[in-house]
């Protein structure tokens, strides 16, 4: 069976080189390539070293916050927080004004790991900068926090 295709019906679709999540996708792959040893050498996932990095940037915080903070869903972060727990990369405790929820916070091996991973980081960031140089850098961090602003709720400050 085939199934005919109006042209009038819907607009020309833009190639698929062009699509911008797609560009978007290729960009963050070029960039990760250049980060993933690193976590690969500590035994991160990136999913493990963007929540560390994010708790790395909030004294405590609680389970929800930290979901939305790193764009996980809830059940990969639990499985996330099990596993950097268990690492004792982290601390759980009961939120006191609501038992039911978890506040998360670093602990000291936790706060050691990002130290080191993130002298590790920087060093990537400067190799970048050496390849696209440290204005293009930030011009298109401030693109992208404009994007982001422009098309989405959240917050374009970064870290």
């Amino acid at each position: 069976m085939r199934l005919e295709v109006h042209a009038a019906a819907a607009p020309p679709l833009r190639p698929f080189s062009r699509s911008l999540p797609m560009a978007l996708l290729r960009a963050r792959e070029a960039a990760m390539r250049k980060f993933r040893p690193s976590l690969h050498a500590h035994d991160l996932t990136e999913q493990q070293w963007r929540v560390l990095r994010a708790l790395g940037s909030l004294e405590i915080v609680d389970a929800t916050q930290l979901a939305a903070l790193t764009f996980l869903l809830a059940p990969s972060l639990t499985r996330i927080l099990r596993d950097l727990e268990a690492r004792k990369l982290i601390r759980r405790r009961s939120n006191p004004r609501d038992r039911r929820a978890a506040l998360i916070s670093l602990s000291g091996k936790g706060l050691d790991l990002i130290q080191t991973v993130g002298a590790e980081s920087e060093r990537v960031y400067h190799e970048i900068e050496a390849h696209i140089g440290a204005q293009k850098l930030e011009h298109l961090m401030k693109l992208l926090a404009e994007v982001e602003a422009q098309l989405g709720d959240g917050d374009p400050s970064g870290d």
